[in-house]
């Protein structure tokens, strides 16, 4: 069983309780999965069944979006409403004033991470040291937001919603906090909905009970997604029957002397029969071509 599913986590469910839960319905243990989820979130959950694990942490696209709703004039500690309120202020942001404060929050930028995340400092997450009421400081990370629109803002009630896309590593909650920060009444997160990650939109996801009753009909292994799907976007190599063999015996690969060269970046290396064999890139200062992950989906 090799291969990836794109699922619709529920709200209430962490991303490793999801793995649990599926773990007993298919019946496998080796299941991964390419990113965390708050337990109040929904959305894209891509599973990593069998030997597609190995595609874990080498993804292509690792671009997100998510749709998050808003409620002004409140700040939690977790920086969404499921968390103690810190303070309350009385808001009055208009649409005009919070599109103006929205456009300043697109493009490069450093964000620290909340403490109510899986984060880890020496070893531990930082929830763990939420829980015990600890704040340490944390070093900020460089995001990136591509884009951020407005879908919906009552002005009467001091809510909204946005959609937000986004690159690796990006808390919507404290994007949200940050704003509501800048407006000068706070802000925090009532819902988030992770419509897309790592290539799968939303639209091809299937619930929990979906995979129950593919388990029950056994059509379970026909649902899932070969791990190529993954690459489609990266330029393809392929091997020489005699250079396939050296090259999954992890023989390096003389870029000149086979007339390769001038492409960037990682490669998808496959055999003259379209099976997927690894993931390469091309030191062409060594002249050889290196490994990154040998996948070896055949097995």
């Amino acid at each position: 069983m090799t291969g990836i599913l794109p699922v619709k986590k529920p709200a209430g469910f962490t991303s490793f309780d999801v793995i649990g839960k599926l773990r007993g319905v298919v019946k496998t243990r080796k299941i991964g999965h390419s990113g965390t989820l708050d337990p109040m979130a929904t959305g894209v959950l891509p599973l990593f069944f069998g030997g597609a694990t190995k595609c874990c942490d080498i993804l292509p696209n690792e671009d997100k979006r998510y749709v998050a709703d808003i409620k002004f004039g409140i700040v939690t500690d977790t920086q969404d409403t499921t968390g103690c309120v810190l303070e309350e202020k009385e808001s009055h942001v208009s649409k005009k004033e919070f599109e103006h404060v929205i456009s300043g929050f697109i493009g490069r930028q450093m964000q620290t991470p909340p403490m109510y995340s899986a984060v880890k400092i020496n070893g531990r997450p930082l929830y763990d040291l939420a829980r015990e009421g600890k704040t340490i400081e944390r070093a900020q990370k460089e995001i990136e937001v591509y884009d951020i629109k407005l879908l919906e803002f009552d002005e009467h009630a001091q809510i909204a919603r946005i959609e937000v896309s986004c690159g690796k590593g990006t808390f919507i909650r404290t994007l949200i906090n940050d704003m509501g920060e800048k407006l000068g009444c706070g802000a925090s997160m009532s819902a988030l909905e992770r419509t897309m990650a790592a290539g799968f939109d939303i639209s091809e996801c299937y619930t929990i009970g979906d995979i129950e009753e593919m388990m029950r009909e056994g059509t379970f292994e026909e649902h899932l997604m070969p791990v190529e799907r993954l690459f489609e976007g990266l330029p393809r190599l392929v091997l020489s029957d005699f250079d396939k063999r050296l090259y999954r015996s992890g023989v390096p690969l003389e870029l000149e002397k086979r007339g390769w060269g001038g492409i960037p970046g990682n490669i998808a290396v496959f055999d003259k029969e379209g099976m997927l064999l690894g993931i390469s890139f091309m030191d062409e200062e060594e002249n050889e071509l290196k490994l990154r992950k040998m996948l070896n989906t055949d097995k």
